[in-house]
This record gives structure tokens, C-alpha cells and sequence, in this order.
């Protein structure tokens, strides 16, 4: 997917305040090129700041930042080109419709969505019959398979994927879960921040708990399996909550 070789992500000794309350605290992890890196913390572990630092959205107190080798601060437009991106929590522009977005999306990367890309995606989500509708009428669900289709449609080398699996249904949450893992086999590579345990340990190959803007563990899901059982065990003992 790309001639990079390098690791698609590095993060190191980053830390951000949002004024007395720390968000990140000397946070350092690498995720290499062609494997699925969770990012996984409850609300508030920083999990989102974290996120936005890889695509220039905020300015970092200390530490640094590479995607693809590139500064975040500087590249911010390159990186986006490069990368398919859902944040947490955000809809399309209420006033365009799925057709137009897509449309959109593919412009701000100077390219054109053909119509066989847009069917595709349309098919895939089953949105045909809502590809008129602006995007304010859609259902919540609709909403957030038309930010994944903004991810996928230009078939980016790395995803940063900020809870993507939110207001799916299990059918898609499954149709979602198959197109990630064939991603990562063809060569893409996935940063995947989430709360929900049984996807992360279903889908990431690595994982790092993170909790009040700390790094407590890195580790693959199959040591964290082997050592405790599931990961689920393995973050409620981290965290602190058998205490």
C-alpha cells in the first residue's frame, strides 16, 4: 500500500496538559507498518488527545510525533492524504448527502470518486436508498457508516480509527470487522482506539492499556491471554479496579 517501510507510528515522551488536568503523561509506543495496534483505556484515559496528535490537531506540551515518518506539526495535510480517519463522535456536514460526501471526501484528497467506488460503498453499507437523503435525516447508524465509507473510500495506507465500531449494529459491526482484518492483510496498517475489550482482543494483534493519560501495558493480545486469560482481566487489574 505504501513504500514506507518504516514504523507507521511513533510516539515518544509525549506529554499535554489541558490546564491542571493531564491528559497525556510521558506516553512512548511504536506501531510498526502492516499490523492492527489497539489503543485501548476507559473514557478520559486520553485515548482521543492521543488521536488528535497524530493528525497536527493539537500542539503537544512535550515529546514527539511521527506518522510515516512525517511531523504532524508540519505535514498535517500530507498525513490526511495518506490516511483514513474517523474521529470520535463526529457526523458528516448535516446539509450533504452520502453521494455528495463521498464526493467530498475524495476532492479534499484531490482525487475523484468514480461511480463504481461510490456503489461499492453504498452496496456495502446498504445505504442505496439513502444515497439522496442529506445527511442530518439519516439515523445515527447511517451517520457512522458514512465516516467509516470517508475512511476506506480512498484506500489510504493507515487507518486512525477513534471508536468506529460506535452506533453500529452487531451486522455491521461484523461487516466492519472482516473489511479491517483483509486490510491488514494486504499490507494497511491500523491504529484502533476503542473501550470495548471483546473487540480489541478479537481484532489487534498488539495492544497498550492506556489510563490517566499513562501507558500501563504493551503487549500482543496472545501474552496478555496467556498470562491472564482474556483481556479483560488484564486491564479491570491495571487500572486498578479489583482494589
Amino acid at each position: 500500500m505504501t513504500s514506507y517501510d518504516g514504523p507507521a507510528i511513533d510516539i515518544r515522551s509525549v506529554t499535554k496538559d489541558y490546564g491542571r488536568t493531564r491528559a497525556l503523561d510521558d506516553v512512548s509506543l511504536e506501531v510498526k507498518t502492516g499490523e492492527l495496534f489497539g489503543l485501548i483505556g476507559p473514557n478520559g484515559a486520553g485515548k482521543t488527545t492521543l488521536m488528535r496528535s497524530l493528525i497536527g490537531a493539537l500542539e503537544l506540551d512535550e515529546g514527539r510525533v511521527r506518522v510515516m515518518g512525517m511531523n504532524p506539526s508540519t505535514r498535517s495535510d500530507a498525513i490526511k492524504t495518506l490516511s483514513g480517519i474517523v474521529p470520535e463522535a463526529e457526523t458528516p456536514p448535516s446539509f450533504l448527502t452520502p453521494d455528495e460526501f463521498m464526493e467530498f471526501v475524495m476532492d479534499v484528497r484531490g482525487k475523484k470518486a468514480s461511480a463504481k467506488e461510490k456503489d461499492g460503498w453504498l452496496t456495502f453499507f446498504d445505504m442505496e436508498n439513502q444515497r439522496d437523503q442529506i445527511a442530518k435525516d439519516l439515523s445515527k447508524g447511517t451517520r457512522q457508516k458514512l465516516m467509516l465509507t470517508s475512511a476506506f473510500i480512498h484506500k489510504p495506507p493507515l487507518l486512525l480509527l477513534d471508536e468506529p465500531f460506535i452506533n453500529l449494529d452487531p451486522i455491521y459491526q461484523r461487516k466492519v470487522k472482516d473489511y479491517l482484518l483483509k486490510y491488514v492483510e494486504k499490507g494497511g496498517t491500523i491504529l484502533l482506539s476503542t473501550h470495548i475489550l471483546g473487540l480489541a482482543q478479537e481484532l489487534c494483534g498488539r495492544v497498550a492499556i492506556l489510563h490517566k493519560g499513562r501507558i500501563l501495558k504493551i503487549a500482543t493480545t496472545a501474552e496478555i491471554i496467556e498470562d491472564r486469560g482474556d483481556l479483560e482481566e488484564a486491564f479491570l487489574d491495571l487500572v486498578g479496579y479489583r482494589s
